[in-house]
């Protein structure tokens, strides 16, 4: 049966967010919010009754939707030692062949992989400014609006985060040619910011922030200048210290480590959500964990280019708030994400469920948990929450998927985070619309013809 806006559901088991509560019915309102939560009720005679466990669905708190189009591409030895930097050329090469077009049809795809795999909203850090020879369209936001676009027609959520980036190095040395579609003036990306805002006012389900792409692209004083030129409420997000060559130059020219340079000179706090941080000290854990910023952890991707570990344990137990993201696309899954943040911990601890504690035992639950609260910080909306005033964002879990050997309430999270690899979410709701039902999306079978031709037509021009 699919619902509408403004209608009721019954769910047996519902985890909010913080706890599993019973019997509960949800009311959502014309906006796609919900405006009430009640447990332990009866199920109300016209309400739709939800056919398993009920979640909130995962926030993606970094992606660069793009790079759909290259995975799996870069995975062969080149005729020096690999790494993150070697794997830029390819990215590279792809960046300069994706016109309008192919751009929607790309981030269409990962929107609905998304979707099906529980992620119910997306920050999407969005550098694609230019045209491949390095001249503005006639509308500075086209890319900007094409992914939009791809995210209403999927029915994700989206937090749009134009990119300033200038600058090839520390040394501030000018972009390359094939850096050109990303690079803005100042006053370009103040303009691309106003544009930006206004496409996503009108959607409940789209909001929008900014991003630095990094200390390395953005010299320190224009940094200064555009943050306080643009809206405090809104979010920033910045890559930060994921290669160690990174701080080797950071070290260099700004006298300090990357995040202990930020600590110092930005006035970090809840709004603000540092990419990878892989590389950071004892002091730089503690102060990022005291600020309340957010740090954004794609394992996946971190794995996939040898980034290293994130001191996970270190910053949880000074405070620390963290989210997950698919950034690269070689994974589109939180489970994924989140089973690859714990097991990287193990491997390196010779320990089991090490984000867990007495207080708090279970893995699967603490992780999920966690990931809402930084991952909605992340976006700027209000999601990652099962209470009144959220938006109406839950996933259904299947309760005959196999992995389900037991349906005891706080035993959920845990099974869906370890327990085998069939994505067991069944049905998917954003902002009050159900977006998947049976584990299908009703688009997805045209996304994907326009995926395959696509990216097909691209790689011929390689």
């Amino acid at each position: 049966m699919h619902k509408g806006m403004g209608e009721k559901y019954y769910a047996a088991d519902l985890f909010d967010g913080t706890r599993w509560q019973r019997r509960v019915t949800l009311e959502v309102d014309a906006e796609g919010s919900l405006s009430s939560i009640r447990p332990k009720t009866r199920a109300p005679e016209d309400a739709e009754v939800l056919s398993g466990p009920v979640v909130p669905g995962m926030p993606n708190l970094h992606s660069h939707a793009f790079q759909r189009a290259m995975a799996g591409l870069a995975e062969i030895r080149g005729p020096s030692e690999d790494d993150c930097w070697s794997w830029r050329e390819a990215m590279y090469r792809l960046a300069a062949r994706l016109d309008p077009e192919a751009l929607e049809a790309v981030a269409a795809q990962a929107f609905v992989e998304m979707l099906t795999a529980g992620y119910t909203s997306v920050c999407e850090f969005h550098y694609l400014h230019r045209d491949p020879d390095g001249a503005h369209y006639a509308d500075r936001a086209e890319l900007g609006k094409r992914i939009l676009a791809a995210a209403a027609a999927s029915g994700i959520g989206i937090t749009l985060l134009p990119v300033l980036y200038q600058h090839g190095g520390f040394d501030r040395r000018e972009l390359t040619r094939r850096q050109r579609r990303f690079y803005l003036s100042s006053e370009e990306f103040i303009d691309l910011t106003v544009r930006i805002a206004a496409a996503t006012e009108a959607d409940p389900n789209q909001a929008w922030g900014f991003a630095f792409h990094s200390l390395r692209a953005v010299a320190p004083e224009v940094l200064s200048e555009v943050r306080a030129a643009l809206d405090p409420a809104v979010p920033v997000h910045i890559h930060v210290a994921e290669q160690q060559a990174e701080v080797t130059e950071c070290v260099a020219h700004l006298g300090r480590r990357p995040v202990a340079w930020l600590t110092r000179n930005v006035e970090l706090g809840p709004g603000w959500t540092l990419i990878h941080a892989t590389h950071m000290d004892a002091d730089e854990t503690e102060a990022v964990a005291r600020s309340g910023a957010v740090v954004g952890l794609c394992p996946t991707t971190e794995a996939n280019l040898g980034d290293g570990l994130f001191p996970l344990e270190a910053y949880l137990s000074a405070g620390g708030v963290f989210g997950i993201g698919s950034d690269s696309q070689v994974s589109i899954s939180p489970i994924e994400e989140l089973r690859w943040l714990e097991y990287g911990r193990r491997l390196v601890s010779g320990r089991r469920n090490t984000v867990a504690s007495a207080a708090d035992p279970r893995c699967g639950t603490g992780l999920w948990r966690r990931s809402l609260v930084g991952g909605a910080r992340a976006t700027g909306r209000p999601i990652g929450q099962m209470t009144a005033g959220a938006r109406a964002d839950w996933l259904v879990i299947d309760p005959q998927a196999a992995q389900m050997v037991s349906l005891e309430a706080d035993a959920i999270l845990d099974l869906l985070v370890f327990s085998g690899n069939r994505c067991p979410v069944r049905d998917v709701m954003v902002g009050g619309r159900w977006r998947v039902r049976d584990g299908h999306h009703p688009g997805a079978e045209a996304v994907r013809r326009r995926f395959l031709e696509t990216t097909r037509r691209l790689n011929e021009r390689r």
